[in-house]
């Protein structure tokens, strides 16, 4: 039979794990009202804090380049929940793109070909967009559940380094977006992601390592 401190280990354990859902749970809710009316949110990622909005939303995504005071000529990363939607916004995927994904040892961002149904001023002058598959479980479950991809820009101003923790992102960032997301704020930010240029006739590019 077990004894009564392992049962009572088990309840707190488990009774930790509901708690930690619902406040996952209703962080996604806040960021998803948010996200759908336009704003920006700050949000911890597989990589760096990032600000986000509606990767389909042209006012949205301008709000980002006025916040970053970034020259909108300068393309952004989108983040997507799943290759399901990858295959959604990009019109053809190259089969190298998932070996690609499942070989890397750290978060892989890749530039593909001719975009669709993205926000206009996301997509580069050459018709290009740098996508992730988010590999962090609270930016897959809030991609998943909005169900459209999420800009994912580092939260800095252009210029200024990547803050590598919460505590160092500046508080004009802070200031400037519509809800910053109360989760992983203790935890030192890793690196940026790895960015691989892909054409669809296979050509590989490294652009950041």
């Amino acid at each position: 039979m077990e004894s009564y401190n392992g049962t009572l280990q088990n309840k707190t354990r488990d009774f930790s794990i509901i708690l930690a859902y619902k406040k996952m749970n209703n962080e996604i809710n806040s960021c998803i009202e948010v996200l759908e009316n336009g704003g920006l949110i700050l949000y911890p990622t597989d990589t760096v804090w990032g600000i986000g909005c509606d990767a389909t939303n042209e006012e949205a995504v301008k709000k980002v380049f006025q916040l970053k005071q970034r020259d909108d000529s300068k393309a952004l990363i989108c983040l997507v929940a799943n290759d399901a939607m990858l295959e959604k916004h990009i019109e053809k995927v190259p089969e190298l793109a998932y070996d690609l994904m499942d070989l890397s040892t750290k978060p892989t961002t890749i530039i593909y070909d001719n975009p669709r149904g993205i926000a206009k001023n996301l997509i580069a002058g050459d018709n290009t967009l740098a996508v992730r598959v988010a590999s962090d479980k609270f930016c897959r479950y809030l991609i998943g559940k909005f169900k459209k991809p999420i800009v994912s820009t580092s939260a800095n101003v252009s210029g200024n380094s990547t803050p590598k923790s919460f505590q160092n992102i500046d508080q004009a960032i802070l200031k400037g977006v519509d809800y910053v997301v109360n989760l992983h704020r203790e935890k030192l930010n890793s690196s940026a992601s790895s960015i691989i240029r892909l054409s669809n006739n296979n050509t590989v590019k490294i652009i950041r390592e």
